[in-house]
């Protein structure tokens, strides 16, 4: 928001300077983002107050040795008029008709004035010196927009209104400093002037000026010559018009110009600018529709029906109908006439109802529209406006007729409007005032500061809250004893963003100043801090992922149909889905159920832009439950997954090796397995095949079992799945759209885990040595390396220290359907060393048991 201080000034005094006035509100939580000065020290190009004048144009004369330049008879307040050489082409139609019946105001710059060099490019800054031009002296100068820095126009000279004094400074006419602050949302009240000049009159203490416009109304009634039908009312809870007649357009006054321009706005028009200016002037939009374009003088407030259309100000054909290709989520709310829409409410005027140089009786809209929808619509055709933004964040209910007589007033006045009698007010939804009981109490236990009840009610007062003290009473949960008093506020409809007591203490601790508020240590000691164990562990899941080389990833928990199908079409089912209601973006309607479609495609990302990429999440999945209609306050289950993606050389690229091998199920499988180790789970976790998955390879892939019991001879007889991981199948993987050989996914009820998740165990390193064997055995290819490594694991007891697969065979010398695998296993007690005599007992044990078990026998 963009504030002349010239504009500012005209409804509250300020007498500090402009440093501390933006220090003051910066404090009062409006950022004072920077300070720009036109004309006045500390400007780029500050204008001599003795060098720089406004003037008269007496009389404009031929050059006598140039076509192209003319002699103008300049009266800048001294004694005698002063020659000035020009080359304004808007001075030509005035040449050689004598002295001027009504002078021209300008703008005179004399000999060793500073100004901006018209004909260079950018802003270069020049001294005028004297010279002469054609054979005529010129040392004083009439100044362009560009010469003083106002704009880039450089075709013509400045003129100024009639009433610019003769002799005043420039610096003092059109000198300005303008406040540029950076607005949060909570202080839309603040995108006006209006709005401002209080926020300064309630931080500074300096009284404010609020006029109440009037219109002058001669023209007869407007009712019965005009009508409004809002079949919204939720939506559109005010809707006035007035009628202006008679209209001429033309330019608005200079003054009004240089504001808007000062303010950040383009002028266009006079009827126009005139809207403008008083949406930045009191915060009110407003909206200009040509009359006697709209059918019957009747407008129409409602939602868009299905195939409609509207050309807007901007000049795009838009579709009002809500689906992918318009953006929109909901149907818009329009201005319409019999005829079809005029205006998206709130947001932006059709060029069917524009006003234009043929315009001659306008019709004047100020309503007050519902912010989500206006909201919603300007997000959804990326159509933001002035007016949005404002009746996004909440416009005052008592603005529309203040508005609406200060617009018809400024037409009546510029534009030679006669103006209707009385307005068009629908006002299907008042405002309800909010009053809110404050005891002092309640500030000093929010802020810490002593404020009493007269203290309160000054400071609120100036605010524009109405205040009254009133004995003890009961506030909300809380007594407040009789003996002190509580102050009644009466919250004002321009504040829509205060609703309760602390909302009260902010601003009296913007006014009574942050700075100000004393610092205090807390009264007690910190609490012992309390761990949760599911926390702890999801914790140590994650620091175990990067140090086994995985980068942690967050993607969205919003997904869509089509980024499920890359990696599981069967899935990509909406109705399986939790579905947001009021969505974003178009992306992000629905819910994730699994985390593997938005992780492998930010793995597939990652890969146009490298070879190798690890990475991870942990993050919750949205499961809708098995009835949900059963309740209404149902919610969906939220358990915790972990998932992760590999693709890429297993080693980094280095000058080390040139031998460099692919990730493959094998590295992925070791990463699962080093987390079951340390949740405790090692014992617990088991692998299956998996075949019937179509996200993964058939043969390349597992399913990661949880075991709850066992039978006496170890096998599982009560286990549940946890997951799956295995290399991605390769219509996947061209779904991906990545230029790879493998891609490793897993997907883990990470939930699951931790619930069962044991203590972690330590044990002492045993000083004595460790004995090693071999032990090739020839099984059946039925039989799974899980179930021999189980039976070794549990026949070998106590002293078996690890147990590792090093050579896998199959082929003539082991028969058909068969294979050997080779194992080294390494022995060690704590307390002694292991004699031959036991670790004979132990391997004859578990022979005897894989023989017994699973039919295997040991190769020679």
């Amino acid at each position: 928001m963009r504030v002349p201080l010239s504009w500012l000034r005209e409804f509250v005094a300020i007498d500090l300077p402009v440093e501390e006035l933006a220090r003051r509100l910066t404090f009062g939580g409006m950022e004072v983002a920077q300070i720009h000065r036109i004309g006045v020290e500390g400007s780029p190009l500050p204008w001599d107050p003795e060098l720089i004048v406004v003037a008269n144009v007496l009389e404009v004369r031929s050059h006598p040795n140039a076509d192209r330049l003319v002699l103008a008879d300049v009266d800048y307040g001294a004694a005698q008029p002063h020659t000035v050489v020009t080359g304004a082409p808007n001075l030509f139609p005035y040449r050689d008709q004598g002295r001027l019946p009504h002078p021209l105001k300008a703008v005179f710059a004399r000999e060793g004035a500073q100004l901006y060099d018209g004909h260079a490019e950018g802003w270069v800054i020049t001294k005028l010196k004297g010279r002469p031009v054609r054979g005529v002296m010129s040392d004083a100068m009439l100044c362009s927009e560009k010469e003083l820095g106002l704009s880039e126009d450089h075709e013509g000279i400045l003129i100024l209104p009639d009433d610019a004094p003769v002799g005043m400074p420039l610096r003092d006419y059109l000198g300005e400093v303008i406040l540029e602050i950076d607005l949060t949302p909570n202080f839309a009240r603040c995108l006006s002037i209006v709005g401002v000049a209080r926020e300064v009159a309630a931080l500074t203490g300096a009284p404010l000026k609020l006029p109440d416009p009037q219109v002058v109304a001669e023209g007869p009634s407007i009712i019965g010559r005009a009508r409004v039908t809002v079949h919204e009312p939720d939506l559109c809870p005010r809707f006035m018009v007035g009628l202006a007649e008679g209209v001429k357009i033309g330019p608005s006054p200079f003054w009004m110009q240089r504001r808007l321009i000062n303010a950040g706005m383009r002028p266009i028009n006079n009827i126009v600018d005139i809207s403008n200016y008083v949406m930045l002037e009191w915060g009110q939009p407003t909206h200009a529709f040509d009359a006697d374009r709209v059918a019957d003088r009747h407008l129409i407030v409602r939602l868009a029906q299905p195939g409609e259309r509207l050309t807007t100000l901007d000049d795009r054909d838009r579709d009002l109908t809500p689906s992918p290709e318009s953006g929109l989520s909901h149907p818009p709310l329009l201005v319409c006439d019999a005829t079809g829409p005029l205006a998206i409410a709130g947001v932006m005027g059709g060029a069917s109802s524009e006003v234009s140089n043929a315009t001659t009786n306008v019709l004047l809209e100020a309503a007050i529209w519902e912010p989500v929808q206006i909201r919603r619509t300007a997000r959804s055709l990326k159509l933001p406006s002035e007016a949005s933004r404002r009746f996004e964040r909440g416009v005052d209910y008592a603005l529309p007729p203040i508005a609406l007589r200060r617009c018809l007033e400024l037409m009546r006045l510029y534009a030679g409007a006669t103006i209707a009698a009385d307005f068009i007010d629908v006002y299907s939804r008042p405002w309800q005032p909010v009053t809110i009981e404050l005891p002092p109490s309640e500030v000093r236990r929010l802020l810490g500061i002593h404020l009493d009840a007269h203290s309160i009610a000054e400071i609120l007062g100036r605010l524009g809250f109405t205040c009254s003290i009133q004995g003890g009473s009961t506030v909300g949960d809380f007594a407040i004893l009789a003996a002190e008093p509580v102050v009644r506020v009466e919250v004002p409809s321009f504040r829509q963003d205060v609703t309760m007591v602390a909302d009260l203490c902010e601003e009296l601790a913007r006014v009574y100043g942050y700075d100000r508020i004393p610092s205090t240590r807390l009264a007690d000691e910190l609490p012992p801090p309390m761990t949760v164990k599911a926390i702890e562990l999801e914790d140590q899941v994650r620091d175990l992922m990067v140090g086994a080389g995985l980068t942690e990833l967050i993607t969205y928990s919003l997904i869509d149909m089509a980024l499920v199908a890359r990696v599981q079409p069967s899935e990509a089912v909406p109705e399986r889905y939790l579905k947001i209601s009021n969505p974003g973006t178009p992306e992000h309607v629905y819910m994730r159920r699994s985390l593997l479609p938005s992780l492998a495609a930010a793995l597939a990302l990652n890969l146009r832009e490298r070879e190798r990429s690890l990475v991870f999440e942990i993050g919750r999945v949205y499961l809708p439950p098995a009835e949900p209609g059963k309740d209404e306050r149902w919610l969906p289950d939220e358990p915790r997954r972990l998932a992760i993606a590999l693709a890429g050389p297993r080693q980094p690229e280095s000058w080390l090796s040139t031998d460099r091998d692919w990730l493959d199920f094998y590295d992925l499988k070791g990463i699962v397995e080093l987390l079951g180790e340390r949740l405790g789970l090692s014992d617990q976790l088991t692998f299956a095949p998996l075949t019937d998955d179509e996200r993964f390879h058939p043969g390349r892939s597992a399913v990661l079992m949880l075991v709850h019991k066992r039978d006496s001879r170890g096998r599982p007889v009560d286990q549940q799945p946890v997951g799956v991981l295995g290399e991605a199948h390769p219509q996947v993987r061209a779904r991906l759209e990545v230029n790879v050989p493998r891609v490793l996914l897993a997907e883990i009820d990470l939930e699951t885990l931790i619930a069962h998740a044991g203590q972690a165990t330590y044990r002492a390193i045993s000083r004595f040595p460790a004995s090693v064997q071999d032990l090739s055995i020839v099984a059946d290819e039925t039989v799974s390396e899980a179930q021999i490594r189980a039976v070794i694991q549990r026949s070998a007891g106590e002293y078996l220290e690890s147990l590792t697969l090093f050579d896998r065979y199959s082929g003539p010398q082991v028969g058909e359907g068969k294979r050997s695998l080779t194992y080294h296993l390494v022995f060690r007690a704590s307390d002694r060393t292991l004699l031959d005599e036991t670790l004979a007992k132990i391997r004859k044990k578990i022979i005897g048991n894989l023989e017994r078990e699973l039919g295997a026998t040991i190769r020679s």
